[in-house]
């Protein structure tokens, strides 16, 4: 019996470079010897890919330690803070106009006060009529109409009293007229050109606003991430989770950073004059508010404060995920309208529901901004650069209330003037009445109520959800941006 033949004669060992080139089959190897490797074959490289964007992602070599990058950390932190900021610079300007229309007061008893300009005829016809003057230097004064305006009254120290919000004589000189504007652009407007403010007012509290931005996009996940681990078992799988979670998320959330919301409010409302401003910065207004208006505990728990927060901040996320499950079937798409079998059925359902949405949230941040501008405690008056109401607000309901009931929505505001001549003619008394009473009757419902206050701003936000609406549809995006809404 013949022993095994050994396997260490056969073994050839591979070479390490790397060719294609196809190993010879069985009969080629018995007949042709196999051809040498040729020189020019392809060699693996190992060199890394390069990493474009602006070099601030991780390096793609996976042989490279896996160490923290200080510098690459540092770039792309200074990268993400200079977006965020010019972002946020870019819709401040409508931020402020906005905020200051909603605390803007204008109650409807003010009435509109004639600008007082006689004419130059009124006045050689008045000189030139000799009988008028021996008949009104012989007359009563008492009795007699005069033409001049009455007497204006005073107080103890004899300081004119205020009786109209409309009266610029009497008007503090850091206030915005009222009435004068029709909508968030003509505030911007009237901002940049008014004497006591200007440009640079258009970007107030805007460090204060990227800083809540920041700090809300980043929390609020992280917040949404613990309460789902907390109440969510991992058998839940594809199931859809409860409604209330992303709504908790959203509340907690903008409870944490309510403080920054009540500064930035203030430091919009507050005036850019030097000698009226009341707080130099950010960090200077919450340290006066926590220590004039009863601390931390006040600034988070103060009804006034902790129940529209909790409104605000609860509604938005709500109606948000509620309106648009509920406009889309019936939109005429079909019963089953989703993000992924229907993007562009479900992005105009989601620009109906955020514009059927402000009709709730708008009158909610409303009162919100006016209980926010109210001081409490031993704090002053803030002298805002919009006008506001003098007596404080007791809370939502009592805001709403009297808002409706004492203000008006017709703006702007036409100011009256002395007709030139007292005498006209009939027939153009006649046609000029008929047609100031049909204008009567088509603006007197806004005339004596407050409702049109609770929406200011609507027209922007409805023009900004048509623009992402046109965004979502050509720019191929599956998703509308919910923070476009936040204008």
């Amino acid at each position: 019996m013949s022993s095994n033949p050994s396997l260490r004669d056969l073994y050839n060992p591979p070479s390490s470079a790397w060719a294609f080139i196809p190993p010879p089959s069985p009969m080629q190897n018995a007949s042709v010897p196999a051809p040498a490797p040729a020189a020019t074959s392809y060699q693996w490289t190992t060199r890394p890919a390069h990493n474009s964007i602006f070099d601030l992602s991780p390096s793609l070599d996976l042989s490279e330690p896996s160490s923290l990058d200080v510098s690459l950390l540092l770039r792309s932190l200074f990268a993400s803070a200079l977006l965020q900021y010019t972002s946020t610079a870019l819709v401040m300007p409508l931020e402020v106009g906005k905020l200051l229309l909603q605390i803007q007061w204008i109650p409807k008893d003010a009435p509109a006060p004639s600008s007082h300009i006689y004419e130059e005829e009124e006045e050689e016809e008045t000189l030139s009529d000799s009988t008028n003057e021996d008949e009104s230097y012989f007359a009563d004064p008492a009795a007699s109409h005069t033409k001049y305006p009455a007497p204006k009254p005073v107080d103890d120290q004899g300081y004119v009293i205020r009786t109209s919000v409309l009266e610029d004589g009497t008007r503090p000189e850091y206030i915005i007229p009222v009435g004068s504007m029709n909508g968030t652009w003509d505030m911007v407007k009237r901002v940049a050109t008014f004497r006591g403010e200007g440009w640079l007012s258009l970007w107030k509290g805007l460090l204060t606003s990227c800083i809540h931005d920041v700090l809300f996009s980043n929390v609020q996940p992280l917040v949404d991430n613990i309460i789902h681990s907390m109440f969510l078992s991992s058998a839940a799988g594809l199931y859809r989770p409860p409604l209330l979670l992303p709504v908790a998320s959203h509340v907690i959330t903008g409870f944490l950073l309510s403080p920054l919301d009540l500064v930035r409010t203030r430091l919009v409302a507050q005036s850019a004059m030097q000698r009226y401003r009341t707080y130099t910065g950010p960090f200077d207004a919450l340290r006066q508010i926590i220590a004039q208006e009863g601390g931390i505990r006040s600034i988070y728990f103060h009804p006034q404060l902790l129940i529209p927060t909790i409104l605000d901040n609860g509604l938005r996320p709500l109606l948000h995920i509620l309106m648009p499950t509920l406009i889309a079937p019936r939109l005429g798409f079909g019963p089953h309208v989703a993000p992924d079998t229907s993007p562009i059925a479900w992005a105009f359902a989601q620009v109906l529901g955020s514009m059927a949405s402000l009709l709730i949230t708008l009158p909610i941040e409303t009162v919100r901004r006016r209980l926010q501008v109210q001081t409490r405690g031993t704090a002053k008056a803030l002298r805002t650069c919009a006008e506001t109401r003098p007596v404080p607000y007791n809370g939502v309901v009592d805001a709403l209330w009297h808002i409706v009931t004492e203000e008006r929505s017709d703006l702007p505001i036409k100011r009256k003037s002395k007709p030139r001549k007292q005498q006209a003619e009939h027939a153009e008394e006649n046609d000029s009445n008929d047609l100031l009473a049909e204008k009567q009757d088509e603006s007197r419902w806004l005339r004596n109520t407050g409702i049109g206050q609770l929406y200011r701003g609507m027209r922007m936000r409805v023009g900004v959800s048509v623009i992402v609406l046109l965004l979502t549809t050509f720019g191929g995006q599956q998703e509308v941006d919910g923070g476009w809404a936040e204008l």
